[in-house]
């Protein structure tokens, strides 16, 4: 039984990152101090980290080097990145967030023509920048070291300047009372800021993101302006709808 615990609690926090420990007790219904007693092990054998109130992982596939989550559900982010592209006309201007999906929207998206986009992926940037009659504008200066992305003011006050068509934006997590969740304040609001500025917002999110399990760490995504889809490799369950009410399903 324990064994059994061990690996539901490795396979979760890989997922996650982060959950503390009353999430993993609800996750697993067992007692707080049960679940102390599975992770001290884990912890000795470096399976796990433990910090204050809260389980980490040791390998955090959320916050991997930006290629290496290039490579997990490449088909089904493949796909909605083409179902993104066909909704994408030469000539028009867009706002692209960072992430894996954006970096396969981009990649999509190279067989369009003048395009003007603005951004705070420095993988986005380089995909579309060197593409003849495109305009690339990288929103930020200072670049995280995990993905390349730019989350500083100078971040912000590019976005404002800047009106486009679309605003494409991705999600670590869709859940279904919460709705689209990252894992930082700063995604939230560089979500927020490229909505405002766009006539309409695309959301690609693939199949595994959406995700009835618990979310309090995570910050939803909130202030969305203009006409809203979200655009999905597979058909959404119908136990997100409400989630969804105010999102047209691509």
């Amino acid at each position: 039984m324990m064994s059994k615990y061990t690996q539901q609690i490795e396979s979760a926090i890989a997922l996650h990152g982060t959950m503390t420990v009353a999430e993993v007790s609800d996750l697993l219904d067992v007692s707080a101090q049960t679940v102390r007693r599975i992770i001290k092990p884990m912890v000795a054998s470096g399976q796990v980290q433990k910090i204050h109130g809260a389980i980490k992982a040791t390998e955090n596939p959320m916050t991997a080097p930006f290629q290496t989550r290039m490579q997990h559900n490449r088909a089904a982010k493949a796909t909605l990145a083409a179902k993104v592209a066909d909704m994408v006309e030469d000539g028009q201007s867009l706002a692209i967030d960072t992430g894996s999906t954006a970096g396969f929207v981009a990649q999509a998206l190279r067989i369009k023509r003048k395009l003007t986009i603005i951004t705070n992926s420095a993988y986005v940037a380089s995909t579309l920048a060197m593409m003849p009659g495109n305009r690339v504008f990288m929103a930020g200066t200072q670049l995280r070291d995990h993905d390349g992305a730019a989350f500083d003011r100078a971040a912000f006050d590019t976005i404002e300047r800047m009106q486009v068509d679309t605003s494409i934006l991705t999600a670590a997590q869709v859940h279904p009372k919460r709705g689209f969740l990252v894992r930082e304040q700063c995604e939230a609001d560089i979500a927020k800021a490229m909505s405002s500025i766009a006539k309409q917002s695309i959301f690609a999110v693939d199949h595994s993101k959406f995700s009835a399990a618990s979310a309090q760490s995570m910050v939803k995504i909130s202030g969305l302006n203009g006409n809203l889809y979200v655009v999905c490799d597979q058909k959404i369950n119908i136990k997100f709808e409400n989630a969804l009410s105010n999102f047209k399903n691509i």
